[in-house]
């Protein structure tokens, strides 16, 4: 990589002691106030920074952290890569990602969906993979056919080559407009989003029904087909497929995932780390080992121990997530559910009533978390009975000693994690 300007030097070396002292003080993970401080001395940084390295922008609305850790633990078989593993997901972050690993040829960058053309325009990063748009913080976030109308003009007419997920509409019109598009059939469970057509408002004909895919059969979950009945608007053809526990890729070869992260959400995120990686040189063979060998991400899917009861974490930010974090959960367990609604989280709660939490009847459910009165009256309208708990602590004692989930929406998720030194 060529030598940075001396002025984006020492913005990167302050950024990087601001980072440490913000650690060794308990401040925070550091991967914020770093790239604060040197976008304050360089508002340039990001850019000198990104220059001459292989980078992947990743975003979507759900499973943007777990892909960028997969794609990340590819690439690591073909050299350094430059990563904000924590989520980190703003230039701030970004800046502070890429100072940490200033040789490192590669980097792969989550990226907040809102932000992507920004940042996109600021590194001129040669790959983006896309991969799911849906409901999400609505007092922040723009309406999501808004994000995919900006991810639309922010790459056309550039050479970056875009990784998107084929079976969600919505990143399918976003990514259209791309120099060259290679699609993923990646799945998608949660549909309520996506029933019009993003080009001309037209109904959507889709393979299989039910509220969110909650209702599909194996067979309906797999058959992905959608096309606009009033335009010509329809589904790729994909190149790669995710196809149960196998990855088909372009040569019509298979692969056996054999991911140690659970459920059909993270067999989609390999695949397109998959299709990511080979897109860089590294073929599944080589790439399939070192995604195997992720266990958790930033504490997601993370078993901690306390007092002879072992809890496994689940985050769960928005329905789409709900939805996926149920498919993961064990219904034969009891469950703790805990939301906040902190500016993280988004201040708005009534994404709640989009879930349907009607699977957890039959199993105990304590909630807690700051807005736990939201969920509870949720909960009651869905006949799902529950204890109502003030604080996580009092969940955990209720519940007997042995296996329990825990569900958590992002800002009571870290707070878990914090419970627990912060578990990885």
């Amino acid at each position: 990589m060529s030598q940075l300007p001396l002025r984006a030097q020492l913005a990167s070396a302050l950024g990087r002691t601001a980072a440490t002292l913000s650690r060794a003080t308990g401040r925070g993970d550091g991967s914020v106030i770093g790239g604060r401080v040197g976008l304050m001395l360089e508002p340039d940084l990001l850019r000198k920074l990104a220059a001459d390295r292989k980078l992947v922008l990743v975003s979507a609305t759900n499973g943007k952290t777990t892909t960028t850790r997969l794609i990340t633990s590819a690439l690591q078989e073909l050299g350094d890569v430059a990563t904000n593993a924590f989520g980190a997901n703003m230039p701030a972050g970004h800046v502070s990602a890429l100072a940490s690993s200033k040789g490192a040829p590669y980097g792969v960058l989550e990226v907040d969906e809102k932000y992507l053309p920004e940042v996109l325009d600021t590194t001129e990063a040669g790959i983006v993979c896309l991969m799911n748009l849906s409901r999400d913080q609505m007092d922040r976030a723009a309406e999501i056919w808004l994000l995919a109308q900006k991810w639309r003009r922010a790459l056309a007419g550039r050479p970056a080559h875009v990784i998107a997920n084929c079976d969600d509409p919505l990143v399918t019109w976003g990514a259209s407009t791309a120099a060259r598009v290679t699609w993923v059939a990646a799945g998608q469970r949660w549909r309520e989003d996506s029933w019009c057509c993003p080009e001309c408002g037209g109904p959507l004909d889709r393979a299989g029904f039910g509220n969110g895919g909650q209702n599909l059969t194996a067979a309906q979950l797999a058959d992905t087909s959608w096309a606009c009945r009033e335009c010509t608007f329809h589904r790729p053809e994909p190149n790669w497929v995710l196809d149960g526990e196998d990855v088909i890729d372009p040569r019509g070869q298979r692969w056996r995932l054999d991911l140690q992260l659970p459920g059909q959400a993270n067999r989609a995120n390999a695949a397109v780390a998959l299709a990511v990686a080979e897109t860089l040189g590294l073929d599944p063979g080589r790439a399939l080992p070192r995604l195997r060998t992720v266990t958790s991400v930033a504490g997601r899917y993370t078993t901690v121990e306390r007092e002879g009861r072992s809890l496994r974490l689940l985050l769960a930010k928005n329905p789409a997530g709900w939805l996926e974090a149920f498919d993961v959960a064990d219904p034969a367990l009891p469950i703790i559910l805990s939301v906040n609604a902190q500016g993280p989280d988004g201040r708005d709660t009534s994404w709640l009533w989009d879930v349907d939490y009607r699977i957890l009847r039959g199993r105990p459910v304590l909630v807690t978390g700051e807005r736990r009165l939201d969920l509870a009256l949720r909960l009651a309208v869905a006949e799902v009975p529950f204890q109502l708990c003030e604080s996580f602590e009092q969940a955990v004692a209720v519940l007997a000693p042995g296996k329990i989930d825990v569900i958590a929406n992002y800002t009571a998720f870290q707070q878990i994690r914090a419970e627990f030194g912060r578990a990885v």
